[in-house]
């Protein structure tokens, strides 16, 4: 699918510039993307739920693609991405907006729900649950549960070493990221065979395979459209969002009580690598423990962590359903 079929549009919004997607009329549905991805991640849903009588908008979220890059660390907190969301949903005249969101997408879209219930009416998150704020912040979880460990998210915290490392071959880094947690590449090695060699001072891409051909679901064009942009962006805005998660967990504790109290449903792969990131749990038990109007879990078979790129047609599916029983 070619960028250029969609409108894409720049909003003015809570100090920064926005370049987004937009298709359709009727309620509006925000879809949100995660890391390292860009609004093209929806190029599958946009089309499909504009065509169902919905106002979509996909926006790039800060730090990415054709939005604004702000340089510090604290512009990509949650009172920041959340903010954004709202000032989404003023940009384009509404009052409320329905959200959908993948990955980092996610925690944006629930957090938006339980922070600013007047301005949200529903939830669908894809791959990361709504989890309530810890004892402790993310962060300090990751590093007592993957002490002496690779793990991506604490190589992640030192600014400019992962920068360096992804942006040396950007073509190469995407297509082996995206490879390396798909569906594909999980069903014949696990996340943990691809990181349990690895010590606390490795690297994020050493021993990932390099995936040629690309799987079916990615396209020469697609990953063409992303490294581009991604060329043109470098990744310190994006990974800024990882580093940011210490200044989340003291500046909201709010988000250790709040529920989500919109009709919220759940979609996700089998084997996405977000499932078992706390050891020993299986973080798609139970989705919707702290959602109070909670429609369910759809958990795709054989999927990965791309979830809505890699089975486009059932989480289409998912996610008509569920905008269908809202009204």
């Amino acid at each position: 699918m070619q960028a250029d079929t969609f409108s894409l549009q720049q909003f003015n919004i809570n100090g920064i510039s926005v370049w987004a997607a937009v298709e359709g009329t009727g309620p509006l549905v925000i879809m949100v993307h995660g890391w390292p991805e860009l609004w093209y991640s929806w190029r599958h849903q946009i089309q499909a739920v504009a065509a169902a009588g919905y106002r979509v908008v996909a926006p790039d979220v800060r730090g990415y693609g054709g939005s604004d890059k702000p340089y510090p660390v604290e512009a990509y907190d949650m009172i920041h991405l959340t903010g954004d969301v709202v000032g989404l949903i003023d940009a384009l005249g509404e009052e409320t907006a329905i959200l959908v969101g993948h990955d980092w997408g996610a925690p944006i879209c629930w957090n938006t729900a339980a922070l600013y219930p007047e301005r949200v009416s529903a939830v669908a998150g894809l791959s990361v649950p709504y989890m309530q704020r810890g004892e402790v912040s993310a962060i300090e979880l990751w590093k007592q549960l993957y002490q002496g460990k690779f793990f991506y998210q604490l190589y992640f915290q030192k600014e400019g070493i992962a920068e360096a490392e992804l942006e040396a071959d950007i073509p190469r880094a995407l297509r082996t990221m995206y490879y390396a947690i798909s569906g594909d590449c999980l069903a014949e090695h696990s996340w943990e065979q691809l990181m349990a060699s690895k010590g606390p001072d490795d690297s994020l891409l050493g021993g990932m395979p390099d995936p040629n051909p690309l799987p079916e679901w990615l396209t020469d064009e697609d990953l063409r459209y992303f490294v581009d942009a991604y060329k043109l962006s470098g990744f310190r805005g994006s990974l800024n969002r990882y580093r940011a998660q210490q200044r989340d967990w003291a500046l909201l504790p709010q988000l250790s009580e709040l529920t989500v109290d919109q009709p919220s449903c759940f979609v996700a792969g089998s084997l996405d690598i977000v499932r078992g990131l706390i050891p020993g749990v299986d973080l798609y038990e139970n989705p919707g423990v702290s959602c109070t109007d909670f429609r369910g879990a759809t958990i795709i078979d054989g999927a990965g962590h791309w979830v809505q790129q890699e089975r486009p047609d059932q989480v289409n599916r998912a996610l008509l359903v569920f905008l269908s029983e809202l009204s």
